[in-house]
Parts: structure tokens; C-alpha cells; sequence
């Protein structure tokens, strides 16, 4: 087995993103063959953000958020794959800029489009097909309404869909992804809650 040096190592995590014992094992397999290993890391889908996917976050921080009139609040729960990761400066500007934005107007209400339950999404479907045929379209320009419009609801709800509050360019998910490649793992929020003066969480 070939003896791979802290360097290499170093820099084929560099090209590709990929985490620490990834790369070790790449280049062992390869005989330390820099453009060998990255062919391997590409075939386990291990050399870009999309590759960290299936990787256990476990590690991470529980960040608050209180805005400066103390009626609006949020906690949220972000989470990477080491401690290491967790501690770097990204990562934890990244946990306070979730919080802030949990607790801005955008007011989340669910994590993932799969987190809608299936009643509230049929629901919304069955407005908006009732809005559509009203203006008297036919069926298949309803079909398209309608998904068009669920985007729209899932983009209004959905904090991974919702548009960053600091950056409408982006999504909270491209945001996501943007510090995953910069620390070179996972990155995921777990969980959130929104707390508002008088109501009850979000």
C-alpha cells in the first residue's frame, strides 16, 4: 500500500471537496495517483456537495436569535459531520444567519417540501385547480397553474425553499450548499422553531 504524505492528501481535498478519510482511502486505492484517486472519488460520488448527501450530520451547534424589540425569536439546530467543521468561523455565521432568518417575516413553517403534510397539500391543490377553472382555462393549462402556484406556496413555506432574507439571489438551500463546500462536508439544518409574542410556535 502506497505510503500517502499529509500533502497529498491536503491537496487532493483541495480539488475536490471531498472529506479527509475519503481522500486517504482514494489515494491508497490508487497507489497515490492524484488524477487516479479523483476518478475514484468521482465514481463514489464523493467529489462535490451533491456527493455529501447520504453522509451522517451529527455534530453541529443550536443557535438563537432575539430580535432587538423581544416579541420574535427563533432557535434552530445546525448540523455538520465533525466538530471540526462546526467550529469554523462559516459555520458558525452560517448557524446565526438561520436563526435570523427563521425569525425574520419569511416565517418558515416546515423544513422540507416532504415535511408539508399531505392534507395541507391537497388542500392548497384543490384551491388553486378551483382559481383555474374559474377563469375558465382548459385542463391542461390548469395542471400547470396549479404546480406553478405550489411552487409558489412551497417557496412562500418551505425554509429550504424560501429565498435567503439577506440575499434573494440565493435559496437557503444554495446557502447551504455554498458553506458544504466550503468546509467540505454535510451541512443541514435538523430542525427549527419560531417563537412569536402571544402565539404559540411555529
Amino acid at each position: 500500500m502506497a505510503d500517502i504524505s499529509a500533502a497529498e492528501v491536503k491537496k487532493l481535498r483541495d480539488v475536490t471537496g471531498a472529506g479527509m478519510m475519503d481522500v486517504k482511502r482514494a489515494l491508497q486505492e490508487a497507489d497515490g495517483d492524484i488524477d487516479k484517486a479523483q476518478e475514484i472519488l468521482r465514481t463514489k460520488g464523493l467529489g462535490d456537495t451533491k456527493g455529501r448527501s447520504g453522509r451522517v450530520a451529527n455534530q453541529g451547534r443550536i443557535e438563537s436569535y432575539i430580535h432587538f424589540n423581544n416579541t420574535v425569536g427563533s432557535l434552530v439546530e445546525l448540523n455538520s459531520e465533525t466538530d471540526f467543521a462546526a467550529n469554523t468561523d462559516d459555520f458558525k455565521q452560517l448557524a446565526k444567519d438561520m436563526a435570523l432568518h427563521v425569525a425574520s417575516p419569511s416565517a418558515p413553517r416546515y423544513l422540507t417540501r416532504e415535511e408539508v403534510p399531505a392534507e395541507v397539500v391537497e388542500a392548497e391543490r384543490r384551491i388553486y385547480e378551483a382559481q383555474a377553472k374559474e377563469l375558465g382555462k382548459p385542463d391542461h393549462v390548469v395542471a400547470n397553474i396549479v404546480e406553478g402556484k405550489m411552487n409558489a406556496f412551497y417557496e412562500q413555506t418551505v425554509l429550504l425553499d424560501q429565498k435567503y432574507v439577506k440575499d434573494d439571489s440565493k435559496t437557503i438551500q444554495q446557502l447551504l450548499d455554498e458553506v458544504s463546500v466550503k468546509v467540505r462536508e454535510k451541512v443541514a439544518v435538523r430542525r427549527f422553531v419560531r417563537f412569536k409574542l402571544g402565539e404559540e410556535p411555529e
